[in-house]
């Protein structure tokens, strides 16, 4: 029984050992796993994220993706991914002066 527990734990040492240097390489990137983002991941100063995606069908869908001040919406499909629009204006959110406190 002692010898399967660190089996076990030798082999999952190993996988987060080579996804470590994987990523350390640049040959993959894991920003949702919590674990790997302690390792040394970075999460600020991204210029690619994806904002939103809406799918259509099961194998039709819609991204909108913020390239550094950009935003662009892809359409993707059995066939192949198309640019929508490109360079939408990013909108700055409207501040409304009662959140501030100001008065009326």
């Amino acid at each position: 029984m002692l010898q399967q527990t660190l089996a076990v734990f030798l082999v999952l040492g190993l996988l987060l050992a080579a996804l470590w240097l994987l990523r350390r390489q640049g040959l993959a990137t894991f920003n949702s796993l919590p674990v790997l983002k302690r390792l040394g991941g970075r999460s600020s100063g991204r210029h690619l994220q994806v904002i939103e995606r809406l799918v259509l069908t099961p194998t039709h869908s819609l991204h909108l993706i913020s390239i550094e001040n950009r935003l662009v919406l892809f359409a993707t499909s059995p066939s192949g991914c198309q640019p929508v629009e490109l360079s939408l204006p990013v909108a700055k959110p409207v501040e409304d002066p009662l959140e501030r406190g100001a008065a009326c």
